[in-house]
C-alpha cells in the first residue's frame, strides 16, 4: 500500500537521511506537499518528488491527499503540528524532539491517544544496522550486558574560543536519546539513577557536562547487577575542529558475560570474545532512515492501530528527571519512584 505523505520541516538530517530514504521507498510513500519555515527550501524539497510547497503545517494535515504527516525538523512551533495532525485524523511519525516538561508530555500522549491515529517517535539509535547486529550477539555470543559506557562529545555552536551556552531542552533530549539506547540494549528499566552535573557557570542553568549511573539490579544491593554510565560533555567549542575529532570515545561500549563490544554509529560495529578480535561493517544494511520509515509503513497499514516510540520517549524522559533530582539533591533516586 503506498501511503501519501505530508511533510512538515526538513530539519538537519533532511539530505543525509529523508531525502534517500524516501526515494527508496518511493513504492510505500508518495510525497504530496512539503512545508518548511524557509520558503525555499520548501520549494526546492517539494520538487523532487514533483510535489507542492505549502507555507502552513494545518493546511498540510487538512488535505484530503495526505493520509500520514512527517514531521522530521523541529521548528518554532514545537509541537503544534502533532496536534493538528491528530485533530484532522492523519497518522504521524514525529522526527521531531517531544515535550521535556513532564506535564506537557503527559497531555501531547493524551491527545494521540484520544485521536486513535497511528504514531511513531524516531528512535534512530535503536534501528541502527550497528544496534540491530549488537543485539543478535548478545543473544547468540556475548551474553547478557554488565556494563555500559556511553559518551557523548557535543561540540558547541559557538564560534568563540570560550565555551558558549546550549539550551536546557537540547541538553535534556540528548540525555533521553542516550538513555533509551542504553536501556534498549539492556533490555530492561534502571532501578534507580545516580548523576552529577557541572555548569558553564556558577549556579547556572546551563550545563558543560552531565553524568548518570543508572543501576540495572532487580533485587539486592546497588551494583550487584549491570550498570549504565551515561555522558554528554558540551565543553569543545565547534571551532577548535582538531579537538573536536580527537580520539572520540566509542559511542556505546558494552561488556558482556562473555566479550565486549565497541559500537560507533550507524554501521561499524568491533567486539571481542575468547577467539580474538571481530571487526564489521554494516554499510550494506538498510539505512537506519529506511528501517524506521518501513517500520512507520508497517505501523500504519496495521490492522491493530499501535503507537510506537512514545512511551519509551516519555520513560526515557522520566529517567532524566530523575537524574536532576539525583545531582540536585545529592543522592541516589529510585526508579520508578516509590
Amino acid at each position: 500500500m503506498r501511503l501519501r505523505a505530508g511533510i512538515v520541516g526538513l530539519g538537519n538530517h533532511w539530505e543525509s537521511r529523508y531525502l534517500p530514504a524516501l526515494r527508496s521507498l518511493s513504492d510505500r510513500f508518495e510525497v504530496r506537499v512539503v512545508c518548511e519555515q524557509v520558503a525555499h527550501l520548501a520549494r526546492r524539497a517539494a520538487s523532487e518528488f514533483n510535489a507542492v510547497a505549502s507555507d502552513g503545517f494545518r493546511a498540510v494535515a487538512a488535505r484530503a491527499d495526505v493520509d500520514v504527516v512527517l514531521f522530521l525538523g523541529d521548528q518554532w512551533y514545537g509541537t503544534a503540528p502533532v496536534e493538528a495532525a491528530c485533530a484532522a485524523g492523519k497518522a504521524v511519525y514525529a522526527a521531531i524532539g517531544l515535550p521535556v516538561d513532564p506535564r506537557e508530555a503527559e497531555s501531547l500522549r493524551w491527545r494521540i491517544e484520544q485521536s486513535g491515529v497511528a504514531f511513531m517517535a524516531e528512535l534512530p539509535r535503536r534501528h541502527a544496522p550497528a544496534t540491530v547486529r549488537l543485539k543478535e550477539l548478545v543473544a547468540t555470543q556475548l551474553g547478557p550486558p554488565r556494563m555500559l559506557f556511553c559518551h557523548r562529545r557535543v561540540p558547541l555552536s559557538g564560534t568563540g574560543a570560550a565555551p558558549g551556552g546550549r539550551q536546557r531542552a537540547d541538553e535534556v533530549r540528548d540525555l533521553m536519546e542516550l538513555v533509551d539506547w542504553c536501556r534498549y540494549v539492556q533490555g530492561s528499566d534502571p532501578t534507580s539513577v545516580v548523576a552529577v552535573r557541572h555548569a558553564e557557570q556558577p549556579g547556572g542553568e546551563i550545563d558543560d557536562y552531565r553524568m548518570m549511573s543508572l543501576d540495572f539490579t532487580p533485587s539486592g544491593p546497588p551494583g550487584d547487577g549491570p550498570i549504565a554510565q551515561i555522558s554528554c560533555g558540551y565543553y569543545m567549542p565547534r571551532c577548535w575542529e582538531e579537538a573536536v575529532g580527537f580520539r572520540p570515545p566509542p559511542a556505546l561500549q558494552v561488556v558482556c558475560t562473555h566479550g565486549i563490544a565497541f559500537i560507533d554509529l550507524p554501521a561499524s560495529l568491533v567486539w571481542f570474545d575468547t577467539a580474538g578480535r571481530h571487526q564489521e561493517s554494516l554499510d550494506a544494511d538498510r539505512p537506519v532512515g529506511e528501517q524506521m520509515l518501513l517500520q512507520f509503513h508497517r505501523t500504519v497499514t496495521s490492522l491493530v492501530r499501535r503507537v510506537s516510540g512514545l512511551d519509551e520517549t516519555l520513560t526515557a524522559m522520566q529517567i532524566v528527571a530523575a537524574a536532576d533530582a539525583s545531582a540536585r539533591e545529592g543522592r541516589r533516586v529510585t526508579w520508578p519512584a516509590r
